[in-house]
């Protein structure tokens, strides 16, 4: 179970660039973690959520996206803040200006509303970087059930659908969401939505098959209610589809063009030089 996961804190942030070894130090900061502190560029904060196995606060080296996005910031000699909050706050957080950055996200349509702000869609207030390394997004059903889902969203229409409120999931699936074509159920996060599923709540749920199991270990929950929950969920065939992931920027901070800028870039250094991937390996291999 997922107590074997859990490690003694270790803030080190290591990476290569240009064939060099570089280590970052951290420490804990207010809510949260600090990189960089003397940096010569501007103090990023930056919000997430805990979000296994991609990243969490107490995750083995919090994960790699925690890993990455140290890594890619501090590497700009950026001051980097990063604070875990639950998904909705975090995405208030963005989208208000509170914060600089929200990650990880999955790609935005254009037409997705705010539930923040009335009238206005989700990118007026958010950019979104480049992608980089995401995974699969599909429905969840209760163990031993027949597949409603045919590969076709229209399969489902009507279907009573968990969903985590605040996550986007696929651009088809989140515009059809939007239309009201399915009857949806929403949930604080994935733990909650796995016990919708279970309790006979939904009939489906959606989300990234390895998050919500891996979710389920990573709780406080007794071990036989773990055991319970993951012995009664089983993946929908096909999934829906791989989800990229990015970093969404305010667009009330008066410097979002420029990071943005910086940020697309070091994504392509990294990506092309294999550090991405490296790194995305690295912590697969310490700790799992």
């Amino acid at each position: 179970m997922f107590s074997s996961f859990i490690y003694g804190e270790n803030l080190n942030v290591a990476y290569f660039k240009d064939g060099e070894f570089r280590l970052v130090s951290g420490e804990k900061y207010q809510g949260g973690y600090l990189y960089n502190k003397k940096g010569k560029n501007a103090f990023i904060h930056v919000v997430t959520l805990d979000w296994p196995p991609y990243i969490g606060a107490n995750l083995c080296n919090k994960g790699w996206a925690f890993q990455f996005v140290v890594a890619l910031l501090t590497d700009l000699d950026y001051q980097v803040y990063v604070e875990f909050l639950p998904w909705a706050r975090a995405v208030r957080a963005a989208e208000t200006g509170k914060a600089d950055i929200l990650f990880p996200e999955y790609y935005i349509e254009d037409s997705a509303p705010s539930d923040n702000h009335k009238n206005k869609t989700r990118r007026e207030l958010l950019a979104l970087s480049n992608a980089f390394p995401g995974g699969e997004i599909g429905f969840l059903k209760r163990r031993g059930e027949e597949d409603r889902f045919d590969g076709n969203l229209n399969s489902v229409k009507n279907e009573l659908i968990g969903v985590v409120r605040g996550y986007q999931n696929t651009p088809e699936f989140d515009a059809m969401m939007d239309n009201g074509e399915f009857v949806t159920v929403e949930a604080v996060n994935d733990l909650q939505l796995v016990k919708l599923l279970v309790g006979k709540r939904v009939n489906l749920v959606i989300g990234d098959p390895k998050v919500l199991r891996f979710t389920v270990n990573y709780s406080d929950l007794p071990r036989a209610e773990k055991i319970e929950l993951l012995r009664n969920i089983e993946n929908v065939t096909p999934p829906i589809k791989y989800n990229h992931l990015y970093f969404a920027l305010s667009k009330q901070k008066p410097h979002w063009r420029e990071l943005l800028k910086d940020i697309n870039r070091n994504l392509y250094q990294f990506e092309n030089s294999g550090e991405t991937q490296r790194m995305i390996e690295m912590v697969s291999n310490e700790c799992y």
